[in-house]
């Protein structure tokens, strides 16, 4: 009996798989090439235009304010256009800062409503909200123009913002309530077990859960805001209350309507500038709120 024991240990150790020899390091450098190659492609293909308009808006061009050599004359022009650079800045920064705070304040109750609780008609006025995605930007900007004139927010800084804060909140709704169903329902269960409201179960226990989504719509209005030229457009008529981008429109057409691409190119590094450094601080938690609802259950 012990030999037969014995010859089936023997058998069973023979039949076992033997481990595979790892790849050398040269090996995998050259199966990874083709994948470095493509990713080193497309960074050149969305750097190049952006690098392109750094350089050529301090490089020296006939018809600019910077007609020869390498300097910033370009940049003194934008910086001493009508009412200054200083002042459209301020007003963009205002309209993005207003719109960030209004679209997380609504998309993060909105969302937490979606997410954990129960009330007639929840999914038609959810589908309702992100229909809001299907309608035209532009075609609802008369509409809108006429509402804001009629309660006194017409030529407003204010009502811009509000305008954009609408259109952020299809997308930010959703991202907010995938953030919250991504979260255990035990977490607030216990929360409300140790006498917590749902005001305090959400501000101290949840919301710390859901900051990477949070960061993501925050970006998102964000940059949204920053960059919108249409409703600046319809909707503000005083040049000093003009943000950057409809600034730097306007600056671009000379005399004439001779196109000044010194400037525009000046104007375009100084719209770029901010969003690249937002983008490059807060990209891990831009990543892990998308991902959030990857893992939901």
């Amino acid at each position: 009996m012990t030999a037969q024991i014995t010859a089936a240990d023997d058998l069973v150790r023979v039949e076992e798989p033997r481990p595979r020899p790892g790849r050398s390091p040269l090996l995998r450098t050259v199966v990874g090439m083709p994948s470095w190659l493509f990713t080193t492609a497309l960074a050149i293909l969305f750097l190049y235009p952006l690098v392109w308009t750094a350089v050529s808006s301090v490089q020296g061009r006939a018809g600019t304010s910077q007609p020869e050599g390498w300097g910033f004359g370009n940049y003194i022009a934008l910086a001493n256009y009508q009412a200054g650079v200083w002042v459209y800045l301020g007003n963009s920064l205002f309209v993005s800062v207003l719109t960030v705070v209004l679209t997380l304040l609504v998309s993060l109750l909105g969302g937490y409503a979606f997410a954990r609780f129960r009330f007639p008609g929840k999914n038609a006025l959810f589908l309702t909200t992100l229909a809001i995605l299907m309608v035209p930007y532009a075609t609802l900007l008369i509409p809108l123009y006429v509402i804001l004139n009629r309660v006194g927010l017409s030529n407003s800084l204010v009502g811009v913002a509000i305008v954009l804060t609408m259109f952020q909140l299809p997308f930010s709704m959703f991202m907010m309530r995938i953030s919250f169903e991504s979260i255990p329902r035990e977490l607030d269960e216990a929360a409300l077990v140790d006498g917590c409201s749902t005001w305090k179960a959400l501000w101290r226990v949840l919301l710390p859960a859901v900051k990477p989504g949070m960061v993501t719509v925050g970006l998102f209005a964000f940059l949204a805001a920053w960059n919108d030229f249409m409703a600046p457009l319809i909707l503000i008529t005083d040049t000093n209350r003009m943000t950057l981008p409809l600034a730097v429109s306007n600056l671009r057409v000379q005399v004439q309507g001779v196109i000044d691409y010194g400037a525009t190119e000046a104007g375009v590094v100084v719209l770029a500038l901010p969003c690249i450094l937002l983008f490059l601080v807060l990209q891990r938690h831009y990543v892990r709120g998308f991902m959030s609802g990857a893992f939901k259950g």
